[in-house]
């Protein structure tokens, strides 16, 4: 640690964090005083694989972010200079092309801060959506866009495609010699990324630390390039994950450590069946949710086990909640919006933690708070929060449907099980009408169950719309947690959960024809395309559908001539 850092950083009380458990509360504290007497926090801080398996793959070689903020404080200068180049240069926007953990703490900072006046307009892109695409590449000129391409392995298929669909158009626009400039590359060091951003010239490359999973990368490069770049205060940020730090640190009563006692709720309380991590947030943080989500789910939903992230969820009464849940109440200061909503649910036996924050700088306590408490939980439930075991499945059959179609010339094709009008619906279903369908499946409930939308449409404000009271109705009615996800953007997300966990997930998957697409290219510069978008997004669905049915999982489709009629006849049906 740097001398300047140590002068201003010191072990302070954490005071902002309190819960309401009622029974649970003797579990919890019995499960610290177990951790405190096997030294758990000790052998985390001292990179001792042990304290979640007996071997350390996936697990040494991924404990970088314990020590990222103090790092990444010194190289803060740099990331200063880097920007003052890009905004002397000229460019007006800056397009962050990624999944998963290299765009969901960029979507963060982009839509909890905004962008500080004069630097450049940051949009992320992370789909594959041929309509998002489209209405993306209109907002930009090519002459004064920087692109961002952000991997950590490298090979990611849907950030490599759009990095090649970009730079095309680069280089028609700008020409093959200065088509590098204009992008710039955050990735592992010898990755493909890293050759391609060295081979094509690009602006600048900034290499990760290895040691650092995607998940847990949001004070590394990846989620720090994007913030410098709207003008957020990178030293203020860190300066309050350095707290937390120091909060989570071994010299701190483990009764008092936040890191420690968070991750022994949530690890406790899903234990005995409360796994539905229920966030409820002030509205300016809500996207934060977004990057829990992932956390979660991808540290916990594995070897037959999972905590299952509620986010964005509509708040409701108390009445319409199962026993499922745990509430995790995230407050900014002087926010009242959901206070007497949550009091209710507290007052009625539902356990609830609650983070408060300050200020909008104070997610950088909770960015570190939050990957403390999760490996904790691994602990806890007894899974490796750091690996991803059941991800390549979805993957792997995506790539061979697209194999198929480069040696056939089309996507495997299946009959619909049933004709509901202008949509089909595909799975192992009964009924002849959608409301019997819908009705069917979802009380083909078992003991922790919940609903997974997952919508293989263009997102956009009336989509939203419906398929939120879609995930009302149904909790409304059936008291089931809900979730939602954007495909294919959700595979980088809650895939390994739905794939890994105790198979309690009723899978509602819809999916929809393009109205326009666009082609992939071969290479970087070449205009040959093997494959298009529209094929690349289908692929996907129906490769994480298999997965999910060779998984054993509940599964129908969805398909929807015209994307809001029949969301709106889904959302009717439920009625």
């Amino acid at each position: 640690m740097s001398e300047r850092i140590a002068k201003r950083h010191f072990p302070e009380q954490w005071s902002d964090i309190s819960a309401g458990l009622g029974p649970y509360e003797s579990v919890v504290n019995s499960s610290l005083t177990a951790m405190a007497e096997k030294r758990i926090l000790h052998r985390i801080w001292a990179h001792d694989f042990t304290v979640w398996k007996t071997v350390p793959t996936e697990i040494s070689n991924r404990l970088g972010w314990l020590h990222t903020p103090e790092i990444m404080e010194e190289i803060v200068p740099h990331l200063n200079e880097f920007v003052a180049e890009i905004r002397k240069a000229g460019y007006k926007d800056a397009l962050l092309l990624g999944m998963g953990g290299s765009s969901l703490a960029p979507r963060v900072f982009l839509k909890t801060f905004g962008r500080k006046e004069d630097y450049p307009r940051l949009s992320v892109l992370d789909t594959v959506d041929s309509g998002a695409i489209a209405a993306q590449s209109k907002l930009l000129d090519p002459a004064d866009t920087l692109y961002i391409v952000s991997s950590k392995s490298g090979g990611t298929v849907e950030t490599l495609s759009l990095m090649k669909y970009f730079y095309r158009n680069e280089v028609f626009s700008a020409g093959k010699e200065d088509a590098g400039n204009h992008f710039v590359a955050i990735t592992d060091p010898k990755s493909p990324l890293e050759q391609i951003a060295d081979h094509n010239h690009f602006r600048t490359k900034f290499l990760n630390d290895p040691n650092i999973g995607g998940r847990y990368s949001a004070l590394s490069y990846f989620g720090l390039v994007p913030a410098a770049l709207l003008g957020i205060d990178l030293v203020r940020l860190l300066d309050q994950a350095i707290t937390a730090m120091h909060a989570c640190e071994t010299s701190v009563n483990i009764m008092e450590n936040p890191g420690a006692r968070l991750g022994a709720i949530l690890g406790e309380l899903a234990k005995v069946g409360r796994n539905k991590v229920t966030l409820i947030t002030s509205p300016k943080i809500a996207s934060f949710g977004d990057w829990v989500e992932q956390l979660i789910a991808e540290s916990t939903g594995k070897e037959g086990k999972g905590l299952v992230p509620v986010i964005g969820e509509p708040v409701g009464p108390p009445e319409v909640y199962g026993n499922d849940r745990l509430f995790v109440y995230m407050r900014l200061e002087g926010d009242l919006e959901y206070d007497n909503a949550v009091t209710r649910l507290e007052e009625t036996g539902q356990p609830v933690v609650r983070l408060q924050l300050h200020d909008l700088y104070e997610l950088g306590r909770q960015f570190f708070l939050w990957e403390m408490a999760v490996a904790i939980t691994g602990y806890v439930i007894g899974t490796n929060p750091f690996d991803q075991p059941n991800v390549e499945s979805a993957k792997a059959l995506a790539r061979k449907m697209v194999s198929d179609f480069a040696s056939n010339g089309s996507l495997p094709v299946k009959e619909p099980d049933l004709f509901a009008g202008d949509i089909l619906v595909y799975g192992n279903i009964h009924g002849k009408s959608l409301n019997e369908i819908l009705r069917e499946f979802l009380t083909q409930t078992k003991s922790g169950a919940y609903a997974a939308i997952q919508a293989y449409l263009e997102p956009s404000h009336e989509t939203d719309k419906v398929l939120l009271e879609i995930r009302r109705k149904i909790r409304d009615r059936y008291k089931l947690a809900t979730t939602l996800g954007y495909g294919p953007r959700y595979l980088h997300s809650t895939g390994q959960l739905h794939k890994g966990d105790a198979g309690h997930g009723l899978f509602i998957q819809i999916t929809a024809g393009d109205s326009e697409d666009m082609e992939i290219p071969d290479d970087m510069e070449s205009p040959a395309s093997s494959i298009t978008f529209s094929l690349l997004k289908q692929a996907e669905a129906l490769g994480d559908n298999q997965a999910l049915v060779v998984a054993g999982r509940r599964i129908v489709r969805f398909h929807l001539a015209n994307v809001l009629n029949g969301l709106n006849k889904l959302n009717e049906a439920l009625t």
